[in-house]
């Protein structure tokens, strides 16, 4: 145990006490340790090491090269539970670990889009109770969801593209760079979400998207253009920030019950 913490220790990981008790647990055999240990050192994420991460306490199958859910992504979660009614859509799902948690919580009808088939084969394997598409944002949706979504989440990318030479390493040599590049500004796909989303959400439905405290509130001007209500919150402990677009209700043109 002393050996294997001072190995990650001198590797950079920061938890490496942490680090070598879920290596110890996850390893049937002294060569698949060795071989763990060698890949983590080598700047693996822990997460592709293990083949899961722990997100709002469920286990997510995490393949090598898909985007690795953050915790302070947990508060993005939390929210769209909150608002979850009968229909969700994630869009820029990567692992699914968002829909994993909405249906971990109660029977609903669940879509989840990526562009990375590696990311959509992980999902799929996370989401078996759920419709997982490979495309382009709202593209692959089935036409039969307008003005019908209830939730609408994505933690797309929102990194500016002249700061990704600053992500740690493990992020920026094992991660997939469209799941972190959002082009100059950083906003350029949630732009794209937040612009599309009022075709698709039910009356009194919300979209619900990842940022950071410093772009949010052009993202609160997106939403307001888009003619939905903006809303921005917060988790200090988490370093997270969320911005919210909501559909307003009632009106003799809303939609019914969505068909199944």
């Amino acid at each position: 145990m002393l050996d294997l913490v001072s190995r990650l220790r001198e590797a950079g990981c920061v938890f490496a006490e942490d680090e070598a008790r879920l290596l110890l647990a996850q390893a049937r055999t002294v060569a698949e340790l060795d071989a763990m240990v060698e890949r983590r050192t080598a700047g693996l994420p822990l997460e592709q090491v293990l083949g899961w991460a722990e997100f709002c306490g469920l286990r997510v199958r995490v393949a090598p090269g898909v985007f690795v859910p953050r915790r302070r992504t947990e508060f993005l979660a939390q929210q769209a539970l909150a608002a979850l009614g009968p229909t969700a859509v994630e869009l820029c799902c990567g692992t699914g670990a968002i829909s994993a948690v909405l249906l971990a919580a109660r029977p609903v009808e669940v879509h989840a889009v990526d562009l990375d088939p590696t990311a959509v084969r992980c999902a799929r394997e996370n989401l078996p109770a759920a419709w997982v598409y490979e495309g382009d944002l709202y593209e692959p949706l089935p036409a039969r969801l307008h003005g019908h979504v209830d939730v609408l989440v994505a933690n797309a990318p929102y990194v500016p593209n002249e700061e990704l030479e600053l992500l740690p390493p493990e992020a920026r040599l094992h991660e997939p760079r469209m799941a972190l590049d959002g082009g100059s500004d950083g906003l350029d796909v949630l732009r794209r979400v937040i612009v599309g989303a009022p075709r698709w959400l039910a009356p009194g439905g919300q979209v619900l998207v990842e940022t950071s405290e410093r772009q949010a509130p052009v993202l609160v001007g997106t939403v307001a253009a888009s003619g939905l209500v903006p809303r921005v919150v917060s988790d200090e402990e988490l370093g997270a920030t969320v911005v919210i677009g909501t559909r307003a209700t009632g009106g003799p043109d809303a939609p019914g019950p969505a068909r199944r």
